[in-house]
C-alpha cells in the first residue's frame, strides 16, 4: 500500500514538462511553391501557401458535391479514418508504444468494429427495402447489434490477453486513448452522415459556415488583429473573432438562399432500390418555400422595408452560423490545448500551411453534433416514408394487424365512415 501511494504521488507531481518531445512534422510544401514564394517573408509565405491550398481544397469539395451524396459519404469516411490515424499516431509517439504487442492492430480493429456498428445501423434505417430483397443482409441486419457486440468483445479479450508485465499502465493509457479517439472521430462522422440524409443543405451550410468562419477570422486577424483572444492560440485575436462572426452570418444567410431554391440540396437523400442510386427528389417542405415576413419596426426605419420575402430555412441559418462562429472555434481551441499538452505544432503535415486533416476539421466535429441535436429538437417530425419502409419489412400477419388497428383508430376519429368497417 505504501509503494502504491508513492507511485500515485509521483504521478500527481508530473507536469506538462514531463511529456516527452514529439518529433516536429516535416515541411511538405511542394518545391514549386517554395521556389515561387522564396522571396517573401515567412508571414506572407504562409499566407500564400494557406490561400492556394484553401482554394484547391474548396474546389475539390465542390467537385465532390457535384458527384453526389455517395461521394460525400466516402469523403466523410476518408476524413474520419485520416483523423483517427493522426490522433492515434500522436499517442504512439508520445508514449513510445510502438513495441506494445498487438496494439497497433487492435486500434485499427476497434475502428472497424465501431464503423461496422454505425454503418450497419444506417443501412438498417435508410435502406430497409434494399435489405428486404437480400436474405444474407436480412440475417446481418436482424442480428446486427449482437454481431457488433461480439466483434467488439473479441477485440476486448485480445487486449486483455496482450497485457504484459511492466507495461500494464502504458497499455491501459493507449486503450483509453483509442476509445476517446473513436468517440471523437467515428461518432461525429456518423452524425455528419445522418445530417446529410436529412437533406444536403443540412450538410453543406454547417460545413461551409465553419470554413467561412475559419477563413474570414484568419483574414481579419491577419490584417487587423491586435488584441489577443485566448492564450491557447496566441495568433487568434478579437478582431478576427468578431469579423469572422459577422462574415459567417452574412455568408450563411446568402448561401442558404441559394441552396434552398434547388431540390438537389433540400430533399432528403433516399436510396432508390429500383435504380440502385441515391435520389434527391421530393416536394420541398415548408422550410424551403418562400414566405413573406414583417420587418420589425426598429429595422423598418433603417431598411425602409415593411415586409421581406425569404425562405424559413434562412432563419435557421442564423442559428447554424452563430454556433459556427461563437462556439465552433472552441473545438479549435480544444485542439490547440491538446497540441500544447503534447508539444506539437500540428496533428500532422498532410496539408502544407494547414497541418493535418484534424487541424482543419477540429471545429467540424463539434458542429456536426450541434446540427444533429438541432434537427432532432426543432426540425424533424414523424417521417411517413421511413415508417412505411419499416412496415414493409414485417410479416404479412403483422402487417394485417397494423392495418386493422389503424383502420379502427381512423373510424373512432371520424376520418373513416363506420360503413367502411368489414
Amino acid at each position: 500500500e505504501v509503494d502504491l501511494e508513492e507511485r500515485l504521488r509521483e504521478l500527481d507531481l508530473r507536469s506538462d514538462s514531463d511529456i516527452p518531445d514529439v518529433p516536429p512534422p516535416t515541411d511538405s510544401t511542394p518545391e514549386i511553391l517554395k521556389k515561387a514564394l522564396s522571396g517573401l517573408s515567412a508571414r506572407w509565405k504562409n499566407w500564400w501557401i494557406r490561400g492556394i491550398l484553401s482554394l484547391a481544397m474548396i474546389s475539390g469539395f465542390f467537385l465532390i458535391i457535384y458527384l453526389g451524396s455517395f461521394m460525400l459519404m466516402l469523403l466523410v469516411l476518408s476524413i474520419q479514418v485520416k483523423c483517427y490515424h493522426e490522433i492515434i499516431t500522436i499517442g504512439y509517439r508520445v508514449y513510445h508504444s510502438y513495441d506494445l504487442p498487438w496494439f497497433r492492430s487492435l486500434s485499427w480493429y476497434f475502428l472497424l468494429c465501431v464503423n461496422y456498428f454505425f454503418y450497419g445501423e444506417t443501412v438498417a434505417d435508410y435502406f430497409a427495402t434494399f435489405v428486404q430483397r437480400r436474405e444474407q443482409l436480412q440475417f446481418l441486419i436482424r442480428y446486427h447489434r449482437f454481431i457488433s457486440f461480439a466483434l467488439y468483445l473479441t477485440g476486448f479479450c485480445m487486449f486483455v490477453l496482450s497485457l504484459v508485465k511492466k507495461h500494464y499502465r502504458l497499455q491501459f493509457y493507449m486503450f483509453a486513448w483509442t476509445h476517446v479517439t473513436l468517440l471523437i472521430t467515428v461518432t461525429q462522422s456518423h452524425l455528419v452522415i445522418q445530417n446529410l440524409f436529412e437533406g444536403m443543405i443540412w450538410f453543406l451550410v454547417p460545413i461551409s459556415s465553419v470554413i467561412c468562419n475559419d477563413i474570414t477570422a484568419y483574414i481579419f486577424g491577419f490584417f487587423f488583429g491586435r488584441t489577443p483572444l485566448i492564450k491557447l492560440s496566441p495568433k487568434k485575436t478579437w478582431e478576427g473573432f468578431i469579423g469572422g462572426f459577422f462574415s459567417t452570418v452574412v455568408f450563411g444567410f446568402i448561401f442558404s438562399y441559394f441552396l434552398a431554391q434547388h431540390q438537389y440540396f433540400v430533399c432528403p437523400v433516399e436510396y432508390n432500390s429500383e435504380t440502385n442510386r441515391f435520389v434527391t427528389e421530393c416536394e420541398p417542405s415548408e422550410l424551403f418555400q418562400m414566405k413573406k415576413y414583417s420587418v420589425p419596426p426598429l429595422l423598418q426605419a433603417v431598411l425602409g422595408w415593411e415586409t421581406v420575402n425569404m425562405y424559413p430555412f434562412q432563419m435557421h441559418s442564423f442559428a447554424l452560423s452563430t454556433f459556427a462562429s461563437l462556439i465552433g472555434p472552441f473545438g479549435g481551441f480544444f485542439a490547440s490545448g491538446f497540441k500544447r499538452a503534447f508539444k506539437i505544432k500540428d496533428f500532422a503535415d498532410t496539408i502544407p500551411g494547414h497541418g493535418g486533416i484534424m487541424d482543419r476539421f477540429d471545429c467540424q466535429y463539434l458542429m456536426a453534433t450541434f446540427v444533429h441535436v438541432y434537427i432532432t429538437s426543432f426540425i424533424r417530425g414523424p417521417n411517413p416514408s421511413k415508417l412505411l419502409k419499416q412496415l414493409l419489412i414485417l410479416q404479412p400477419e403483422q402487417q394485417l394487424s397494423v392495418y386493422k388497428t389503424l383502420k379502427s383508430h381512423l373510424v373512432e376519429k371520424g376520418i373513416l365512415q363506420p360503413s367502411l368497417r368489414g
